[in-house]
């Protein structure tokens, strides 16, 4: 990121003494482009991580997977997923998967402990172990081993990168993002549940966004998200908290740091990357920003606080 100039987007003060700074970038564009910014990004590519779900689910309406397996909003939306493992998610996966007719030892998403701090703590209190489908990518599993399906490929090796599904998101998300031909070779890695993720300069994944949930084709997926805020990510999640106290807003999460809201109603998107991927310095300025916009007024405390409830200090958005 030498290239990069990051902005100070939050900092931590307590008693007038500066704690902590987190630095990142913010952008605002409409369907044409993008025309607010803070901190120049110089086009640097980011994963998309998470918030390449929607987009990788795109195939769910190309593909008819909606139709041939008779997929409830619900289904949809967690396909589009990055769940808390609590039991409206797992039991939602469970039903998905049976639909589409297959057993749980073909999910690759591997295994991880619920983020739901609540399901965590029953876990533990029934001295249970985590199953594979509290993991938080189980949804977007399901959908590719139900496109597998359909499509009649492989569904031993959908995780590979050469793999026809793997090559197919691909070509949709770069489609969806206006990543042409022409455009550099971005890197491409694998994301912690093991699928292949691409990266792309932060006007590309807003240009997605865009063309994603301001299309009536995919009006299912838009519908999907706005109808079922919880399914989408659940107990503590940012996309849920935005979504459940919004009207007309569409938000996803993504790990590195990585949030995008849209704005239905006026075509717009939001992108915030937090650097050092901090959680609450990356809601303090999505919370702020939707403020400033008049697209959402939420509930954002700021002050610091001991365990006695006494205010030492205050947490501050320069934006």
């Amino acid at each position: 990121m030498d290239n990069t100039r990051p902005e100070l987007l939050v900092k931590y003060v307590r008693n007038g003494l500066i704690e902590q700074w987190h630095y990142g970038f913010v952008m605002l564009a409409d369907k044409i482009k993008p025309f607010d910014f803070k901190g120049d990004d110089n086009n640097y590519p980011f994963y998309l991580r998470s918030c390449a779900k929607p987009l990788q689910a795109s195939l769910i309406i190309d593909y008819g997977l909606d139709k041939y397996y008779d997929m409830t909003s619900a289904e949809i939306a967690l396909c589009c997923s990055s769940h808390a493992g609590e039991d409206i998610h797992t039991e939602t996966a469970k039903n998905l998967l049976k639909k589409i007719g297959l057993d749980k030892k073909y999910l690759k998403c591997g295994f991880h402990k619920p983020l739901s701090q609540t399901v965590q703590k029953k876990l533990i209190l029934d001295n249970k172990k985590e199953n594979i489908f509290h993991n938080n990518c189980s949804g977007k599993h399901i959908m590719m081993l139900a496109a597998c399906k359909i499509k009649n490929w492989d569904l031993t090796d959908y995780d590979n990168p050469v793999h026809p599904l793997q090559q197919e998101i691909k070509k949709k998300i770069y489609d969806l993002c206006n990543i042409g031909k022409n455009s550099p070779q971005y890197p491409m890695t694998k994301d912690g549940c093991g699928v292949p993720i691409y990266s792309m300069p932060l006007r590309n994944m807003l240009k997605g966004y865009l063309n994603l949930f301001c299309n009536p084709v995919y009006e299912k997926i838009t519908s999907a998200f706005i109808d079922n805020p919880y399914i989408i990510g659940g107990e503590g999640r940012l996309d849920t908290k935005i979504m459940q106290n919004s009207k007309n807003l569409v938000a996803k999460s993504g790990a590195g740091g990585l949030c995008i809201v849209v704005n239905i109603e006026e075509e717009k998107a939001l992108v915030v990357k937090i650097c050092d991927s901090d959680m609450k310095a990356r809601e303090t300025v999505i919370l702020d920003i939707l403020k400033n916009l008049h697209w959402a007024n939420i509930e954002n405390p700021k002050d610091i606080l001991t365990l006695h409830n006494e205010k030492v200090g205050e947490i501050l958005t320069c934006i």
